[in-house]
């Protein structure tokens, strides 16, 4: 059944299950959140170790999941891999640096003589937590506002900015949605460390956490708003039949309206969010983290899915507009995408081994009696 797809079909189906990987990868920065949090809410070296040593449970899924979205991009759609991975690669460098020093850090910060003393690798944590998730956000927001590089007919890619990729934290756009990723990140931090922290005699530190639920959220909610405005007003990137590439007004708004389950999904994706905060920040719940984390999801999946279907560039190029890339003319072959997704059937077995890793890790509240000098980070 699955070899009897037309190719457009798999081209569809693929860029979704890759918005679906892209946003849980969004909702796991709630480790980045937590980390850039560090020092506002942890004043003592057991609430640090408290802090740490809960996100230190899950900081390798998050790794794990960026890695499995560029390997799924790079299988799928090898021309938008070699393009912007290839071309704007001073903007892929520093995030993985920012996530290469935090597996360093989570590994060495407790370390007996090491290098750089705890403060140094609490500073590379804040570094992931903050310019990672940012220089992250402002590479999604080229999905809107394009790219610098041309294709020849070999499809050889030529970048013809010399920042090579960080010039898209320039652009207004883009560094407003790296910042609202950023400070929304800070939110579900704060959540998850509500829910799985045991506070005891630690209540300052979870009246801190409560609080800083909502004070990131005010803060991240002027960005949001103009990303949100922006992406009804602004022009897009429209594809014809043909394959010719033009400028159309409001374009994004006109994706919205010929799919209005993806309008219902952002709006519900909102009001999630919302919800989660009054409750971390207004009641004694601690289950605020499940509310803001299929928030986010959702939210997440509409700005990766808007920039692709309905006949639209979702890597538009501002220096050759024919040189834009679509889900059509960046996939792999009918071939290749029909065995990858025979190999995607295993995918519900591995979501539901995450689960119950996840449901056996925090089955329990993390406290003092669990940061034995062996075990804590």
């Amino acid at each position: 059944m699955i070899g009897n797809l037309e190719h457009a079909t798999l081209q569809q189906l693929w860029w979704l299950l890759c918005s679906v990987v892209g946003a849980i990868f969004l909702f796991l920065n709630f480790v980045q959140g937590g980390q850039s949090q560090l020092w506002q809410v942890a004043k003592t070296e057991a609430e640090k170790k408290l802090v740490i040593n809960s996100l230190g449970l899950k900081w390798e899924l998050t790794f794990t999941t960026l890695v499995m979205f560029g390997g799924a991009l790079f299988a799928a759609f090898p021309k938008f891999y070699a393009s912007s991975f290839g071309g704007a690669y001073w903007v892929w460098i520093l995030i993985l640096f920012t996530f290469i020093v935090q597996a360093v850090s989570y590994e060495f910060r407790s370390k007996a003589g090491n290098l750089l003393g705890s403060i140094g690798y609490e500073f590379f944590l804040f570094l992931n937590g903050t310019v990672g998730v940012l220089l992250i956000g402002a590479a999604v927001g080229t999905f809107y506002t394009g790219s610098n590089f041309e294709l020849s007919s070999y499809n050889f890619v030529t970048w013809t900015h010399p920042l090579r990729g960080l010039e898209a934290a320039f652009h207004p756009f883009n560094l407003c949605l790296g910042v609202f990723l950023v400070f929304n990140a800070r939110v579900l931090g704060a959540m998850y460390l509500v829910n799985n922290i045991e506070f005891g005699s630690y209540t300052a530190m979870e009246i801190r956490l409560r609080k800083g639920s909502l004070t990131s959220f005010l803060i991240g909610l002027p960005f949001l708003i103009f990303v949100l405005v922006s992406l009804l007003v602004m022009d897009g990137f429209g594809v014809d039949d043909g394959g010719l590439v033009s400028v159309v007004p409001r374009k994004y708004l006109g994706n919205l309206l010929a799919n209005p389950l993806l309008l219902v999904m952002l709006l519900v994706g909102l009001l999630l969010v919302l919800r989660a905060v009054w409750v971390t920040a207004r009641t004694p719940k601690t289950r605020g983290i499940w509310c803001g984390g299929l928030g986010t999801f959702l939210v997440a999946l509409v700005v990766l899915l808007l920039p692709a279907y309905n006949h639209t560039a979702f890597y538009p190029s501002k220096s050759d507009l024919q040189s834009s890339l679509t889900i059509y003319n960046a996939s792999s072959s009918h071939l290749t995408l029909t065995t990858m997704t025979y190999v995607a059937l295993v995918i519900p077995i591995v979501l539901a081994y995450v689960f119950f890793v996840w449901r056996a890790m925090n089955r329990k509240k993390l406290g003092t009696s669990d940061l034995d000098d062996k075990a804590a980070y």
